[in-house]
């Protein structure tokens, strides 16, 4: 079993970018694994403006990245490009805050024509943290994404595709997870 952390880059408390991380959130447990959230907007503004890298807020966010074995990141897409928050959280993380973990950026956009967003604003920046393993990643139009009275719905086309994707994650999470398992039970029975 993995530890997930489902990182929500998304200014609003009901986004369509929390519906999607809601239903990876459930495909992951499905899987076995653990989840916990880091909804980004939740951080004190000031201690993400000012660059406070000593914020028990930061310090705690931090620490269950640092503790996760893998990541899923969830923006919307402002201005062709991920939010504002989103890249104040991740400019806090330590310089190689991603190594060793499996991460899946998502991001949800208006317009088809903010498609390649993972791959040109988001991408450099993980890989940059040091993410060993960056998947592909899923775009989302928010007309693939419907409100309901319980939260939202995806249609079919868009919740096939991230049911795919989160099954490699979660395939990956599985490899990574007993990878390191069996390497701590052979250095621990060395000594």
């Amino acid at each position: 079993m993995g530890k997930v952390i489902l990182i929500s880059g998304s200014p609003s408390i009901s986004s369509r970018t929390t519906g999607v991380l809601d239903y990876a959130e459930r495909l992951v447990r499905e899987a076995g694994h653990t989840a916990q959230w880091i909804h980004v907007r939740e951080l004190p503004a000031e201690d993400l403006l000012h660059a406070k890298f000593d914020s028990p807020a930061i310090l705690e966010a931090n620490r269950l990245v640092e503790e996760a074995d893998a990541v899923i990141l969830a923006t919307p897409v402002y201005k062709a490009s991920y939010t504002g928050v989103l890249k104040a959280f991740l400019d806090l993380l330590p310089q190689k805050g991603l190594a060793g973990k499996i991460v899946l950026p998502l991001a949800v956009g208006g317009t088809i024509a903010h498609l390649l967003a993972i791959d040109y604003a988001l991408k450099p920046v993980l890989s940059a943290l040091g993410s060993p393993t960056l998947l592909g990643g899923v775009f989302l139009l928010d007309s693939q994404i419907q409100r309901t009275e319980d939260g939202f719905e995806l249609n079919g086309e868009i919740a096939a595709r991230l049911k795919e994707a989160l099954s490699e994650f979660n395939s990956e999470v599985h490899w990574h997870t007993r990878k390191y398992s069996a390497a701590e039970r052979r250095g621990s029975s060395v000594g």
